[in-house]
């Protein structure tokens, strides 16, 4: 039997504070060490299941994060940030639950009309 540990909320702060520092540097493999193998993305254009599928999105996408608050409540860590996809910058809001010091998942919530084909944005 696998016992998961809880995480500080210090230590979770910190977890997604270097997960998004390496995904700024576009250093995806010191990024793939925060994330967990079985780790869960849900955000407004569908999920992703595992560290791999998640990342690859990621760098696809070359994401760039300014994070302009973060809370943390025992492994549950909330930012606030400005995200800039192919030079379109969102405001998005993240919830990261992190545990034995990799984020588990992943919740996701900005409004992407500005990223939508012109015809799809007055949805």
């Amino acid at each position: 039997m696998t016992t998961l540990m809880q995480t500080s909320a210090i230590e979770a702060k910190e977890v997604v504070l270097k997960l998004g520092m390496a995904i700024n540097d576009e250093s995806f493999q010191q990024a793939r060490r925060y994330v967990s193998d079985d780790m869960k993305y849900v955000g407004p254009f569908g999920s992703r299941i595992g560290a791999e599928a998640y990342l690859q999105e990621i760098e696809h996408l070359r994401l760039k994060f300014d994070i302009q608050k973060i809370f943390a409540d025992g492994n549950d860590v909330c930012v606030m940030y400005d995200i800039t996809v192919s030079g379109i910058t969102l405001f998005a809001c993240g919830w990261f639950q992190v545990t034995d010091g990799k984020v588990r998942s992943l919740r996701v919530t900005f409004d992407p009309r500005p990223l939508l084909p012109e015809s799809d944005a007055s949805i």
